[in-house]
């Protein structure tokens, strides 16, 4: 594990450190300042990728802000992935109306509806059917 002192860590390392830990006043004053949403951490990743994707309420401050919910990884895996797979419904619902695409493809050629239906989700490939071509 890394552990980084204040002093090294860059505008994207703190956003996406207060993402991930769910600091949502932490995540609000860092926006406040003007750190961008979509600022890289040292990992190259974005707040929004580093969130817990059942914390609903920084990710609607990360969107707000103008955080990309298209946003993939090195497996083209978007936050829409990530939450379906999960199991979180607010989240997949609320990624959709800051415009991520549903219907997108990782590198397995899996949906978010096909990773939300192989966990059992079945409230959140209720959700998707409409925007999935599966």
């Amino acid at each position: 594990m890394v552990i980084l002192s204040s002093c090294n860590m860059t505008d994207g390392d703190r956003l996406a450190n207060a993402a991930a830990r769910g600091e949502t006043e932490k995540v609000e004053e860092l926006l406040k300042e003007g750190v961008h949403p979509n600022t890289l951490n040292r990992f190259g990743r974005t707040p929004l990728q580093c969130m817990m994707m059942g914390n609903v309420q920084i990710a609607e401050l990360l969107l707000a802000h103008g955080a990309n919910p298209n946003i993939k990884d090195s497996y083209d895996t978007s936050p829409v992935h990530d939450a379906a797979r999960a199991g979180f419904l607010e989240s997949v619902q609320l990624l959709i109306k800051y415009g991520a695409v549903a219907n997108i493809r990782d590198s397995w050629n899996k949906l978010p509806v096909d990773l939300a239906r192989e966990e059992g989700h079945q409230d959140v490939v209720d959700f998707l059917k409409c925007y999935s071509s599966s």
